[in-house]
């Protein structure tokens, strides 16, 4: 499993991109599920205009983003897509990684049963929504500790070929004006 030093360091985007390729594990109530991440987003706390905490913006939703690293920040986006996130750097400093994809890799018949699927499409587990419903994550998540809960993400020694990672602006940010247009969003080509 990561260590609380891989998510507590300085730059989000860094670590957004080395979350590519990393095993997210689910157990919840005896069931498990297993993907690989493909897809990312980093969000730089205070200064960041897409960030939840921009401006040190300060409520019950974003408090965990303030907390120690390494812990799931999970919220409900347009009231149906609980959306998860890794808390990174260190506590007050408020940032944090979206999970936009994945591939499956193990349970894939629970995530199909969560999902109302009859079969894994190409885009199965593409989409931060897809993603969360599929591997069971939802917001009363929130706040589990990524290092000892029933949320781990594991490092197997995968590794991306180089040629292989786009870097892209953020999806969905357009308010943020500016920052917006940072190449934040990390994806699999293909």
């Amino acid at each position: 499993m990561l260590s609380r030093d891989f998510y507590g360091r300085e730059d989000v985007v860094a670590i957004a991109r080395e979350l590519l390729g990393k095993i997210i594990i689910t157990r919840f109530n005896g069931l498990y599920t297993s993907a690989r991440i493909t897809e990312t987003e980093a969000y730089a706390g205070i200064t960041d205009k897409a960030s939840h905490a921009y401006g040190n913006r300060r409520t019950k939703r974003t408090e965990i983003m303030y907390g120690p690293p390494g812990h799931a920040y999970v919220y409900l986006c347009y009231g149906i897509h609980h959306l998860f996130n890794v808390v990174c750097n260190a506590p007050e400093i408020p940032h944090a990684v979206l999970i936009r994809g994945a591939i499956p890799l193990e349970g894939v018949s629970i995530m199909l049963q969560r999902t109302g699927k009859k079969s894994p499409g190409k885009n199965f587990l593409r989409g931060p929504g897809n993603f969360s419903k599929a591997l069971g994550i939802y917001t009363f998540h929130t706040g589990l500790d990524l290092l000892h809960s029933d949320i781990i993400i594991a490092d197997d020694g995968f590794r991306f070929d180089e040629d292989k990672i786009l870097f892209t602006p953020r999806i969905g940010v357009d308010y943020a004006g500016e920052d917006a247009k940072l190449p934040y969003r990390f994806t699999i080509k293909d």
